[in-house]
């Protein structure tokens, strides 16, 4: 992350965080390739453990009376993934700002099928980004800053040490 830069400002990102998934043989469709709408879950998965790597889940924010809903998803296909490929998925903020949350994606098959390679290593199957908004439990738009500061302080402090 440039730390020169403004996190609600565009133009600034977070570095890219992984997670491996093998595809199961129900994620494929009678074509032996992965039904698109898979790759949106496999975007929530990306989204969930990078949340979790900066020490916060879904669930607090729950707890917490938060709600981040998708307001919309952007898909590119380049390649299918199939039954068997390992496959990792990269995400990264894009916008992190007291209204709302954008995420970047990149879904890649591995080379030889090993964790752990540089996210270049692998092949571009889909690219993408989601944009989700902070909403209170009776689904009204929220400030996270007003509404839970400390969170607020606490992820843009996380994102800040992970450079």
């Amino acid at each position: 992350m440039n730390m020169n830069m403004n996190p609600h400002q565009p133009g600034w990102a977070s570095r890219w965080h992984s997670t491996s998934i093998r595809v199961r043989y129900q994620e494929t469709d009678q074509m032996g390739v992965v039904y698109h709408a898979n790759y949106l879950i496999w975007f929530e998965c990306g989204r969930t453990e990078m949340f979790r790597e900066l020490g916060f889940d879904y669930k607090r924010l729950e707890g917490l009376g938060l709600l981040l809903p998708v307001t919309s998803a952007d898909l590119q296909f380049k390649s299918p993934a199939r039954y068997d490929d390992l496959i990792t998925v990269y995400a990264r903020l894009t916008t992190f700002s007291a209204l709302r949350v954008v995420y970047e994606y990149e879904i890649r098959r591995m080379a030889g099928g090993q964790e752990g390679q540089e996210r270049t290593a692998g092949e571009l199957l889909v690219s993408g980004s989601t944009s989700h908004v902070w909403l209170n439990g009776e689904w009204r738009p929220v400030r996270i800053d007003r509404a839970q500061p400390e969170l607020f302080h606490a992820i843009l402090a996380a994102l800040k040490e992970e450079e």
